[in-house]
């Protein structure tokens, strides 16, 4: 089941920086750019003329292998952005796992230890994308080894501590990364990253959502989606009519409205509980409802136009992964048996998201692999997840090497250092700055626009 991002993270806006941004000292703020281009193999795209108070902010790519087993072969160019402070400060090695922003701003490790960030743009994500694509290169070894080859690249000019990041699939990149090349890295902080360990065991995710909220709004949840399928000959039409009207198509990957339909209001419980709170449960439509409401209801949870050709297609090099090695969830959803046309387990596969000729076998070696290594063999780790987040049903569990795992209360899929109970919180961000070797001001986790990932619709 794949899900779109709609707010990495859910905290209130506040006027102030939570961390002290002081002056970038005036050698590094001369040098920098300079510095930049004597990198081998980086090309500085963009300088921001009106970069944020205290920082110098770039766009930037960097040539890697289209095959790292032969590196003196076919290359790319891989897109990132740098928010330069000082050579002086540790620095952030973060991604979303998926396409990079081009707009400045910092992760919540990045604020914890006042440093630097690099964020990443993941390989096979336009325009980071080898041409001609051979999606066999499309590994989580080649792009963990894609994360190695610019650290070591940058270290050039940052030789402080590295603190690697990301949430979601971001979070299991950086996970993967680890695993590879344990000692890039100083310390790690991985949100809310799924660990489909057995893919084809799919249990906890049909305990999840039987204990999650209270008993009304999970009956509430289930009988919208029920009764959205009863109402299939009202609401196909007017799916159908709105992506005529937008230019949408469900052509090239599932083929037919009714599949999308389908898939879109199966998602429904699913993004609910990802984005929403037990606080929003008053907002689900009664079985009763008018199908105008039953339509914009599901709209708002979970968007229709995600399973169109043109919602899909952006996120094939994710659903190639998922069925290639990373899994993927499939609840049983028992309580809509006689009302799909297809089969939820078969149609919620990663190969149904994805054009006929990427369709692949999923190789079940790399999550035992990475799942083991984490458990025995990881150090300076620390993953945090929300309670209330579907997507940690299934979470990784970390070594007792100076590693942690954590859980915020009442959180979702945004869950982060903030939303933990004190002690917690207080542990956690110690940690971090341990790790990073600074001392930083006291942390109130309140937040300025900077401090704000860039919202884009994802399926993880």
């Amino acid at each position: 089941m794949f899900h779109r991002i709609r707010q990495a993270l859910v905290a209130g806006l506040a006027l102030v920086l939570t961390v002290g941004l002081g002056a970038v000292p005036a050698q590094a703020e001369g040098d920098i750019l300079a510095q930049l281009k004597q990198v081998p193999g980086l090309t500085v795209i963009s300088e921001s003329p009106t970069p944020p108070a205290g920082y110098r902010f770039f766009v930037l790519s960097f040539t890697q292998p289209v095959d790292h087993r032969h590196p003196n072969g076919p290359t790319f160019q891989q897109r990132f952005q740098l928010l330069h402070k000082s050579v002086d400060r540790p620095m952030v090695l973060h991604t979303s796992g998926y396409n990079v922003s081009t707009a400045p701003f910092r992760s919540e490790p990045t604020r914890l230890i006042d440093g630097n960030q690099i964020s990443t743009e993941q390989r096979f994500f336009l325009p980071s994308r080898p041409d001609p694509a051979n999606w066999h290169d499309l590994d989580i070894w080649q792009a963990a080894t894609d994360h190695h080859t610019l650290i070591q690249a940058m270290r050039k000019i940052y030789h402080g501590k590295w603190i690697s990041t990301g949430a979601s699939k971001g979070g299991m990149a950086t996970v993967y990364h680890r695993r590879f090349y344990p000692r890039d890295i100083d310390g790690s902080v991985a949100y809310v990253a799924p660990n489909d360990v057995i893919n084809n065991e799919d249990s906890a995710y049909d305990r999840f959502f039987a204990s999650v909220g209270d008993a009304s709004c999970r009956q509430a949840l289930e009988d919208v989606q029920a009764e959205a399928l009863r109402r299939r000959s009202e609401l196909v039409p007017m799916y159908a009519a709105w992506a005529a009207a937008n230019g949408r198509t469900f052509t090239q990957v599932l083929g037919n409205v009714d599949k999308a339909f389908e898939m879109t209001v199966l998602d429904t419980e699913w993004a609910f509980w990802q984005y929403s709170h037990q606080s929003d449960c008053p907002t689900v439509p009664a079985k009763t409802a008018s199908t105008q409401a039953i339509y914009d209801f599901i709209n708002q949870i979970d968007d229709w136009s995600f399973y169109t050709d043109q919602g899909v297609l952006p996120f094939e090099p994710y659903y190639y992964q998922a069925a290639t090695q990373l899994g993927w969830p499939s609840p049983r959803f028992d309580y809509l048996r006689g009302l799909t046309h297809y089969p939820p387990r078969q149609f919620y596969a990663a190969n149904s998201n994805l054009p006929p000729d990427l369709r692949s076998r999923h190789n079940p070696f790399p999550m035992l692999d990475v799942d083991f290594w984490v458990r025995t063999q990881s150090s300076q780790m620390l993953f945090v997840y929300g309670s209330d987040d579907p997507w940690g049903a299934e979470p990784f569990f970390p070594s007792h090497h100076d590693s942690y795992k954590y859980i915020a209360p009442g959180a979702n899929h945004g869950a982060n250092i903030a939303a933990l109970v004190p002690a917690e919180r207080d542990a956690a961000t110690k940690a971090v700055q341990r790790w990073a070797n600074v001392t930083a001001p006291a942390q109130t986790f309140s937040v300025s626009p900077l401090d704000q990932e860039p919202t884009v619709r994802r399926p993880l």
